[in-house]
């Protein structure tokens, strides 16, 4: 029941989570220049970076995510493009991929990395990069290293993982990785194709789902992140972390 409240919430959203199309080409120019690059999009969704990505750079893409009506919406949306010869939806969990090591020029991860965590992503996701690929995420972080208690608490809950700009760019040599760069995205980037129009998703389900408590306590869940975001966006945000495989 949570699971089906929360992907009709989601069901054809502009986006599953932050960014726009602009910050996904911002990304993607920061890379070096690769003829026809092989991409895996991890947690692709329904596949708005994922078209992006196929049209700016001429490559082959692997869309990967668990939830089959995403991945639907995704191939129709390739099948209406007439990209099915360069674009493979794909339901597989990012816990379980078995692709061959060396079998991707891009890993491109917007809003995802979250799942599996960022030091954990970068450390497993390594052997699928041809030497000199490079790895792309948007993840969450602090813009702030002094998030008031309330702001704290609640991340710390849904997202123990989350850390300052700093501190992520500070594990990338770690992982064996070469930071080509980064950015914050603005607050904008939350709420036009995101927050927006999740809020005004929420406020319809209110009314269809009135009379059933355990609906509304999922959509109550889902307003609080939207609510703490108003309420805190000045220390929390989201940025792209571009590398490459040393």
């Amino acid at each position: 029941m949570t699971n089906d409240i929360f992907f009709e919430m989601h069901q054809d959203l502009p986006r599953e989570g932050p960014g726009r199309d602009k910050y996904t080409r911002k990304a993607l120019e920061m890379l070096p220049v690769s003829d026809k690059p092989r991409i895996l999009d991890v947690g692709c969704g329904s596949g708005g970076p994922t078209l992006e990505l196929v049209r700016l750079s001429q490559g082959e893409i692997v869309g990967l995510d668990i939830h089959q009506p995403f991945l639907d919406r995704l191939t129709r949306k390739i099948e209406e493009a007439g990209l099915s010869d360069r674009v493979k939806a794909v339901n597989c969990s990012m816990f379980e991929m078995d692709f061959p090591d060396a079998s991707f020029d891009i890993i491109w991860a917007e809003c995802s990395i979250f799942i599996i965590g960022f030091e954990r992503g970068l450390k497993e996701w390594r052997r699928f990069l041809k030497p000199n690929g490079c790895l792309v995420v948007h993840e969450m972080t602090w813009l702030r290293p002094d998030p008031p208690q309330e702001i704290y608490d609640y991340w710390k809950e849904y997202y123990p993982g989350i850390r300052t700009v700093e501190e992520n760019l500070e594990q990338i040599p770690g992982y064996d990785y070469e930071l080509i760069g980064h950015f914050t995205l603005p607050e904008n980037a939350w709420w036009i194709e995101y927050y927006g129009p999740l809020e005004k998703r929420i406020q319809e389900l209110r009314l269809k789902y009135i009379d059933d408590p355990k609906a509304l306590v999922v959509l109550d869940k889902e307003q609080r992140e939207i609510d703490m975001f108003k309420k805190y966006h000045k220390w929390y945000g989201s940025a792209f972390f571009v590398m490459q495989k040393k």
